[in-house]
Order: C-alpha cells, then structure tokens, then sequence
C-alpha cells in the first residue's frame, strides 16, 4: 500500500511516538482485513482508531447464527461460504420501489459463493455457485441450490453445499444485498465496465458496452440484472467483476489513510453481515491476517456445467453441473492448490525518490521465464511523464504505447528531476500484473511500486520505443448464448478491474 499502509513510521528517541503509531499501524492492518473480507462478503451479492476499539464496535455490529459450520484454527486452510440474502422487510414503501425489488418480505437466497483461504492465509479463491445449480438439499430432495436457505436457513444452506462439494465448510457469512448499496457509496462509488449491452425493462436499467462510474444504487442494479443473453452466468461473470472493484477501491483508494472514509466503510460493511457464532468472536483476529492480500491474490472461477439449459422434473429451468470437473475443482480447492499461477512474488519493493535509476535493470519479458503476462495492452491505462531534457519524448512515447494497444488518456508530464536514464514503470499495490504487462513493452523498464493512483511510465533518456507483446489472457470470451464450461476458469481480481 505504499505510503498508505502506515508501514514505514519514526519515533522520537524515547519511543512516545512509537507506541501511538504502532497502534494505529495496527489498527489500520486490521482494517484493511475487514476491508478484504467485508468487500467479498457484501459483494456475495451482487481514522485509523486503536486496535481495540475496532475489535469492540466489529463485535457489538456484527450479528450471529448458529450455521452448523465446523470452525477452524486460527491458522491453517478453511472454507467459508457466503450466501447473499435478498431482505426487504425493512425496507418503505418508497425504497421498495426505487430499487424495483416488489414488496414481499421474508428472505430469499440471491447468491452462493464458497471462499477458500490458502494455508498460510495469503491467498484467496472464490468459487461461485449458480444459484440455479440442480443438487440435492438434505432431507429435501433435489431443488435449485439457492432453495437450501429458505428451506432451512443457514445450517441447510450450510449441509447443502457441503454435501455437493465434499468441502469441510468452516464459516459462514450471510450478506444482506441491500446494505451493499452503502459500502459501495462509502468508497465514492466503483468502476465497471460491460462488454455486452445491458437493457432490463425491469429496473430500467440500460448501459451500452463500455467503461462506468456507479453509485450503489446502479452497481446493485449491475450486479443482480440477468437482462442479457447468458441469464445468470453473465450475472456471475458482473458479481465477480464488482468484487474486484471494490477490493481495488478500498484497498488502493486512499480508503484506509482517511479516516471520515474508513469510518464510513467499516461501519457500512459491517451492518450487513451476518456470521457464524465462532466467527462473530474473532472476525478482526481473521481479517487481521489478511492484510497482505492484494488485488493479485484473490482468483475467482465458477464450478464447471455440464448442461445450462436442463429442464427439471419439476419443469423449472436449472444448470447441471459438469460432476468429473466440478469434483477436480474442488479436490484441488481442498488440496490447497492454487487457480491460478503465482504472480510477482512480494518482495520489498524501493519507495521511489527524485534520483533516477544509475543502472539498467533487466528486460521483465526477457527474465520472466515460464511466468506469462495475464493482463493484455487494451485494458490498461497508462500515464506517461518525461523524465529528461528531450523536447517532445514524452509525446512520442504516447503515440508509441497508443500503438501498442495501450490507453493513454492524459497528456504526457515532466517529472521534477529531468536526468533519468533508464525508463521507470510505476504501480500501486494491486497493479502488479498490469505494470509487468507495461515494463515487458518498454525495453530496459524497471518496475517500482509507489504512491500513484494508476500506472505510470517515467521515461528516461534510454528509451528506444515500445514493442509488441504477447499476453495469456486466461478469460473466456463473453458469449451470445449459454454454454457449458468443462473446465474452470479462474481470473485474479487484478485481471478483472476494469481498466480506464
């Protein structure tokens, strides 16, 4: 997080200074947990405080149910399923109508996804259940999978996906869909962008393909529209896309350094969970351990379908799973293999200053070795600065990435210092991918990590233009028409952040 992390802080010689700001580095860390785990489980659907005080308003928010999960250990692997659930008991008359969600109350479940945590808790891979999976529901019968909750609330939707994916679950959080409007808003809203056109007569929600800015009320509308030709595939494909978002925004926004922001957000974000009784006691303690997670550590896939247009016996319209594929997924997910190869390992990155780099570093393309680039030109916006005495480099080095496929949607800058020499790729935590992406198209580039809002070419007097590459970009087309999938495919977070 750079500068924003509260990683590298003083103290005066006699350590007054130190222990206050411990605290707060803490603090902020265990927020940036809640952040990491609460902008998964609101997006199911769809400052700085002391650490203490943070543990004691997380615990008096956050509400608890007796979901037959199994608990784990402070360490090691676990599972977690998260249930969106669709209330509208609380909602006026005038709130009902807005959102276009009728006025029946009870509760429905809206959305199943399971949450992996890796061993060492460095990890993240969230797999989605389509809510109208055709599966067996305990004592039940078969039904559509999202059938588990209302039949039996928590612990069934817990024995439910329990029994169709052989996975221990370990906890469990139910999300309230409607309290995602105000975690989206308490981050200043979240960019998407829709390859295909969206237009649902029922919420009058209308978008052409292309890149948006939403506020919570458009995100959810985003979020839960199955207006477009692959129904509810295409819904999971936007509810993994928001996910990513999210996490970027609230993870590389400036969030966490903010108070007013943070307040707001954690606030936001814990009102809307429901948790499992072991969870509820030591939700900071989990969210605590994952603040490390970046944007490149969290991969999203969906469980594999054999046929997306059965017709059950009962006459409703259901999804098969594909059995051979959807057992590998999830014996892969319970051996603690990633989806997923590795990104760039976390290693301390030099803050960046005002001297230029002395020495050239080497060729990311020519040192990569097996490791592919996943984020291809297109979806990457690039700010371009000059950081030597050459009249005219930087704009050249605009129309040379511009031709590469790259976005540069700004004019070029200067930087303070104009002697460097080897050219600089600047990123923010959670950009990774795509800066690898950018240094592997500019010969000599060094890659530095650093307090900017998106990623940024330094070019120095070494510049000897921009050249093609080729990138594995693991995601599948969007399609006109459902299809099965026999295989998973899985997508970091990083790759599905919409870029401008």
């Amino acid at each position: 997080m750079g500068a924003e992390s509260g990683v590298h802080v003083g103290g005066d010689a006699y350590g007054g200074v130190r222990l206050a700001q411990r605290r707060a580095r803490r603090s902020r860390a265990g927020a940036r947990g809640v952040m990491v785990t609460g902008a998964l489980s609101t997006m199911v659907l769809a400052g700085s405080g002391v650490l203490w005080f943070l543990s004691t308003y997380a615990t008096s928010q956050i509400r608890s149910v007796n979901a037959g999960t199994a608990g784990s250990d402070a360490r090691g692997a676990m599972n977690i399923l998260l249930v969106g659930v669709d209330k509208r008991d609380d909602l006026t008359r005038q709130e009902q109508n807005r959102l276009h969600l009728g006025r029946e109350v009870g509760q429905r479940s809206d959305t199943m996804m399971v949450i992996h945590l890796s061993e060492d808790h460095e990890k993240i891979t969230v797999v989605s259940l389509p809510r109208d999976s055709w599966v067996n529901i305990p004592g039940k019968g078969t039904h559509k999978i999202n059938s588990a909750y209302s039949l039996g609330g928590a612990q069934l939707a817990v024995r439910t996906v329990r029994e169709a994916t052989g996975l221990t679950i370990n906890h469990y959080v139910e999300v309230n869909v409607l309290g995602f409007i105000k975690v989206v808003d308490a981050l200043g809203g979240i960019s998407v962008c829709t390859p295909v056109a969206i237009d649902d007569q029922h919420t009058k929600f209308k978008l052409q393909p292309g890149t948006y800015e939403l506020d919570g009320v458009k995100a959810l509308f985003y979020a839960r529209t199955r207006a477009t030709a692959r129904s509810d595939l295409d819904r999971i494909d936007r509810q993994q896309q928001v996910i990513s978002a999210l996490l970027h925004r609230a993870l590389s926004g400036g969030t966490l350094a903010n108070p007013a922001k943070l307040t707001g957000l954690v606030g936001s974000t814990l009102k809307t969970l429901t948790v499992d009784d072991a969870l509820a006691k030591d939700m900071l303690g989990l969210a605590n351990q994952l603040k490390d997670v970046s944007t490149d550590d969290v991969a999203f896939t969906t469980v594999p379908l054999a046929d997306v247009d059965y017709r059950a016996p009962t006459g409703e319209s259901a999804v098969l799973w594909d059995k051979a594929a959807a057992r590998d997924l999830f014996r892969r997910i319970g051996d603690d293999e990633p989806l997923v190869k590795p990104a760039v390992t976390k290693t301390a990155i030099p803050a960046p200053s005002s001297t230029p780099p002395t020495s050239p570093s080497p060729d990311p393309a020519a040192t990569s070795g097996a490791k592919e680039l996943t984020v291809p030109p297109e979806r990457i916006a690039v700010r371009v600065v000059n950081g030597t005495a050459i009249t005219g480099l930087g704009a050249r080095t605009k129309a040379d990435l511009l031709r590469m496929g790259f976005q540069v949607p700004s004019a070029p800058g200067d930087t303070a210092t104009r002697n460097y020499t080897d050219p600089v790729v600047r990123y923010p935590a959670g950009r990774e991918e795509s800066a690898r992406t950018v240094a592997a198209a500019i010969p000599g580039a060094e890659l530095r990590e650093a307090d900017v809002a998106g990623v940024e070419v330094i070019v120095g007097s070494k510049y000897s233009g921009v050249r093609k590459v080729t990138v594995k970009d693991t995601a599948a087309s969007p399609s006109t028409s459902p299809s099965a999938s026999g295989s998973p495919v899985a997508r970091t977070a990083t790759q599905n952040i919409c870029k401008k």
